[in-house]
């Protein structure tokens, strides 16, 4: 039997020297941050009943959570989250205590991600918590304190984004289709994945409902922001104009405290809507390449332990600044905080029509068109540069914030995932998924379970998940058209431009589908950060796209 005594699992990792004194630094940075701010330090128990999460189960869905069964049979978790059991402590220690509760936290939380992405399943979290005040004031007071504790702490050039789930939430309840059709558009609006937006939102008529949901994720950046809300949800409903004057009123309020520059509105912020009730907000630094905090006001998640306490807080991800500093401090890749950008293409059947793409857009890519070997190339003329990688790499390298941009395939967006904007639709590399099948057999006769091949086992797995159907997926890498000429596989899913392999190979297509194209991804970090140059580059690529 192999045994792992000598490595840690994944995801976790040990800490040595220098890791230990950065991250004791900016703790006790934290600390004193929070407690000169009036905040007492809780700490909850690193297991919980798996109930106090199951009705958070969107958020903290089964399969991200580490379980355990205690000595009665009873599910525990590793707390994957410390807002939830703060709750429960309020509702239940704290429950007669004068209101308001101001609490702050320093612990682990334990999420298990997806294998092989480079993410810390295991991660150091500081935050605070305000418990039964519902207050214009401490919306204001609490976000000046993100805003302090990450620039007194050293973290480097700090945002602050800011939206209103509220929103969002009464569009939708205003939109009269399927949950289905609500969970694809909420999606779609949190990735600022404006040409899936639009194809959706096509489908649920012309009114002005759509038309407000399809410029949502569009409406982000400074003051000037407000105005074009408020031509665009003009005459639609009172409510939403109160929620646009509240959060107008926040800007100005941070705007009176000297922090207009650290401030960012963006309407598109949307994710966990249903977790939170009104304000949102995340936090960014030049010294990491992910979003450092993240919070919002959650009036309701209370009522789930017996409490019915307005409440609001936010969450510092203590070992992403940590990596960070580190690599501004010479041990690693420093991220680069200027105006340059950087492009990661797909090498393979993506590349032409990138670089030509480019070429239309006004750059001269005779350096690209002449790389030979090289991988990391510059624009003559322009501060930016071009790295030239493996079609799912390109989906890595935007995500960890190692490239601003990339133009990738939609199929790879689609078997990979990640944390990104996909914020074009380019037009070219056009092709389609189809599931196919030997010519003139009946694919989905007979009461078998049917094994497909595919180089795509998440795309395919998810295809028939939706249908209720089982099957066995297997995974190839090579000519998937060979798995039912060997009778490896009844069918198999696969990319498709022409049908002519397939045609020739005695395959038929049995359904379409996905129709794939090549997209540009944005690094979420990176388009906060260097908003105007990513802007400006998206704007002038999409012109060009037509």
């Amino acid at each position: 039997m192999k045994r792992f005594e000598r490595i840690t699992p994944e995801g976790t990792k040990d800490l040595l020297f220098e890791e230990c004194r950065v991250q004791r630094e900016i703790t006790t940075c934290l600390h004193t941050a929070f407690i000169n701010s009036g905040f007492h330090q809780v700490v909850t128990p690193g297991f919980e009943f798996y109930d106090i999460f199951s009705s958070a189960e969107m958020y903290y869905p089964q399969e991200t959570m580490y379980k355990s069964v205690d000595n009665k049979g009873r599910v525990l978790v590793a707390r994957p989250d410390s807002t939830i059991p703060i709750a429960r402590l309020v509702c239940t220690r704290l429950k007669d205590y004068l209101m308001p509760l101001k609490l702050y936290y320093e612990q682990k939380v334990y999420r298990n991600n997806p294998g092989l992405r480079g993410l810390s399943n295991e991660m150091l979290q500081m935050g605070v918590e305000v418990i039964g005040d519902s207050s214009f004031q401490s919306d204001v007071e609490l976000l000046a304190l993100g805003v302090k504790a990450l620039s007194l702490c050293g973290f480097g050039e700090v945002r602050i984004e800011l939206g209103h789930v509220g929103i969002f939430k009464l569009l939708m309840e205003r939109l009269d289709v399927d949950s289905d059709i609500k969970s694809g558009i909420h999606q779609f609006i949190s990735t600022k994945n404006y040409a899936a937006l639009s194809s959706k939102l096509d489908k649920c008529g012309k009114n002005q409902t759509t038309a407000i949901l399809r410029e949502l994720p569009k409406l982000f950046g400074g003051a000037e922001v407000f105005e074009k809300a408020r031509i665009l949800f003009d005459g639609y409903d009172d409510k939403l104009g109160e929620m646009l004057e509240y959060l107008q009123a926040i800007y100005a309020a941070l705007t009176n405290l000297g922090l207009e520059e650290s401030v960012i509105i963006d309407f598109g912020l949307v994710n966990q809507a249903d977790y939170y009730s009104s304000l949102v907000f995340k936090g960014y630094t030049s010294k990491a390449r992910e979003p450092v905090l993240s919070g919002g006001r959650y009036d309701h998640l209370l009522k789930d332990f017996g409490c019915d306490l307005p409440a609001t807080g936010f969450a510092i991800n203590v070992d992403q600044i940590v990596t960070g500093i580190l690599s501004h401090n010479g041990t690693g890749n420093p991220r680069d905080t200027n105006k340059r950008l950087r492009l990661a293409l797909a090498k393979g059947r993506l590349e032409k029509g990138a670089i030509e793409l480019l070429e239309k857009m006004g750059f001269d890519c005779s350096h690209l068109n002449e790389k030979g070997r090289k991988l990391l190339l510059s624009i003559p003329g322009q501060n930016i540069e071009v790295v030239f990688g493996k079609a799912a790499d390109v989906v890595t390298y935007v995500e960890h914030g190692v490239c601003d941009m990339g133009i990738v395939g939609m199929d790879i967006i689609m078997e990979y995932g990640g944390s990104f904007y996909e914020v074009l639709d380019l037009g070219f590399g056009k092709c389609r998924f189809v599931l196919a099948a030997p010519k003139g057999k009946d694919f989905y006769a007979g009461y078998s379970i049917k094994k497909v091949a595919s180089r795509y086992p998440k795309v395919t797995r998810e295809f028939f998940e939706e249908k209720g159907m089982d099957v066995q997926v297997i995974k190839l890498e090579g000519s998937v058209e060979l798995a039912p000429l060997l009778s490896l596989a009844d069918g198999i899913v696969d990319l498709v431009d022409t049908g002519k392999t397939l045609a020739e190979n005695g395959l038929e297509v049995v359904n379409d589908i996905q129709n794939i194209s090549a997209r540009l991804i944005v690094n979420e970090t990176s388009m906060k950060l260097k908003m105007k140059s990513i802007e400006a580059f998206i704007n002038n690529m999409a012109e060009k796209v037509g």
